[in-house]
């Protein structure tokens, strides 16, 4: 099939971070086979973490509940459009959009009987584990039935705009005085910790003498990050101000990384920066960032519990012998917050930074006040 292969779709209709966890796929398919056309097709609203990636010919999106009209105008225009198609999501609608975009098809579908019609639907499938295998790792073995070797790091990706648009908002960038980006508001409250922590350890790193930009999106919750932008007045306030790509840019060049389970922290990891990952309810072996240059046929780089060390991504994990639920906070749902986040002291995770910095050459080590 190699040899005649000349155009895939990728479809991962999920999150901004699913979609960057199936960059590898398609780094592996151009690196094996660099004449092959790539297309992706994604929801509304997850693309931008694909601008300036140079393996895609085209992104395709679809709305997360579309017009019938609209939905039938994709499909139409999908039609058997590619030699191959792979679905990254083991759903109904990303089998059945791969199905009609590929003269062949490969998924990964759940075992069970429910999914006996997908399974009609695909020419090969490959078991869906969510709990032992990494999802990285989980995307690759799509690429057994097609010979492709794989290649495990996610592709971060930003043009010279975005490069700009940062050093217009932070012009110290170009300075040789180190900086940390802390990423303080994930897209769900359950993954947040708290306003005392970020405003502590940003004043510990002040006081080393770095620059402390920090980054988050904009919520419902703003008063959280506001709070924490007045309780740390000496840093660079870039919340809602930079893009996914340009965000890459920015991370590209710190000294150190500090975020919560967020498809952010799975950027920093592929571009190599020392980072420090806060991680509570999700489990770490499925979710936890993929380091660069990890291993591409390792089944994960994390086990589930215990905070850990993998190459360039410190996972610290939240407190409690509960940890990882796998629940969506403590009251099971995404606006509900985590104890095992809540609890976790700002020590630790100073102490976390601090190990990282030293082995960046940036030695703050000095007496760490709980």
């Amino acid at each position: 099939m190699n040899r005649d292969l000349q155009s895939v779709l990728v479809v991962c209709t999920r999150r901004i971070g699913d979609v960057l966890l199936a960059t590898p796929v398609i780094r592996s398919l151009r690196a094996a086979l660099p004449h092959v056309m790539v297309d992706m097709l994604v929801f509304e609203g997850t693309e931008g973490v694909l601008s300036g990636n140079r393996d895609i010919r085209r992104v395709w999106t679809i709305a997360e509940r579309p017009a019938i009209w609209s939905h039938l105008a994709l499909l139409r225009s999908l039609w058997r459009r590619y030699d191959v198609a792979l679905s990254v999501l083991a759903g109904d609608r990303p089998t059945f959009h791969a199905w009609v975009a590929g003269r062949y098809c490969v998924g990964t579908l759940l075992p069970d009987k429910k999914s006996w019609w997908k399974r009609r639907l695909l020419n090969h499938w490959i078991p869906f584990d969510n709990l032992h295998t990494h999802t990285v790792a989980m995307n690759l073995r799509l690429l057994t039935p097609l010979d492709i070797a794989p290649l495990g790091t996610p592709v971060v990706s930003w043009t010279d705009e975005d490069a700009r648009s940062v050093h217009a908002l932070f012009p110290d960038i170009r300075s040789a005085q180190p900086y940390a980006v802390l990423h303080v508001s994930p897209k769900f409250a359950y993954k947040t910790w708290t306003v005392d922590g970020w405003v502590a350890l940003g004043r510990w790193l002040v006081d080393r003498g770095l620059i402390v930009a920090v980054t988050g999106v904009e919520s419902a919750e703003q008063s959280y990050c506001d709070q924490i932008i007045q309780g740390l007045p000496k840093t660079v306030n870039l919340i809602g101000r930079v893009t996914l790509p340009a965000l890459g840019y920015l991370l590209s060049r710190a000294a150190l990384y500090v975020g919560t389970d967020t498809a952010v922290s799975h950027m920093v990891a592929a571009i190599g920066v020392p980072s420090v990952v806060l991680f509570g309810p999700s489990n770490p072996v499925k979710w936890g960032p993929w380091p660069k240059d990890f291993p591409s046929d390792a089944q994960s780089p994390w086990r589930k519990q215990g905070s850990q060390r993998q190459g360039n991504v410190l996972l610290l994990q939240g407190e409690g012998e509960c940890v990882p639920c796998l629940a969506e906070g403590c009251d099971r749902h995404i606006n509900s917050l985590s104890d095992c986040l809540q609890r976790l002291s700002v020590h630790r995770v100073i102490q976390a930074a601090d190990t990282m910095l030293q082995e960046r050459g940036i030695n703050v080590a000095v007496p760490i006040s709980s």
